[in-house]
């Protein structure tokens, strides 16, 4: 599913019209977006929890010329799936 299926979705199974649906998908989406820009941790009760990693910076190879460089570190958003979703899955 891509998005214009969830937003297709969410505007059938709500009842919503079609650009009420987008601004109802983009508001959650802006939403965890920005809760995680400020470090904070979104917890869903039964569906999972995004947060954030931070990646220390490391060494690499440049796959082309082999030369070794630098990777500098960075945050990494992370979800992990909470047991009502698991369940639901399987």
């Amino acid at each position: 599913m891509n998005k214009q299926e969830l937003i297709a979705t969410v505007a059938d199974t709500s009842g919503l019209a079609k650009g009420d649906a987008i601004k109802a998908v983009e508001a959650v989406f802006d939403a965890i977006t920005d809760s995680l820009k400020k470090g904070d941790e979104v917890r869903l009760v039964g569906f999972g929890t995004f947060s954030v990693s931070k990646r220390k910076a490391s060494q690499g190879r440049n796959p082309r010329t082999l030369e070794p460089m630098t990777i500098k570190a960075s945050n990494q958003p992370k979800f992990k799936a909470g047991k009502g979703l698991k369940d639901s899955v399987n």
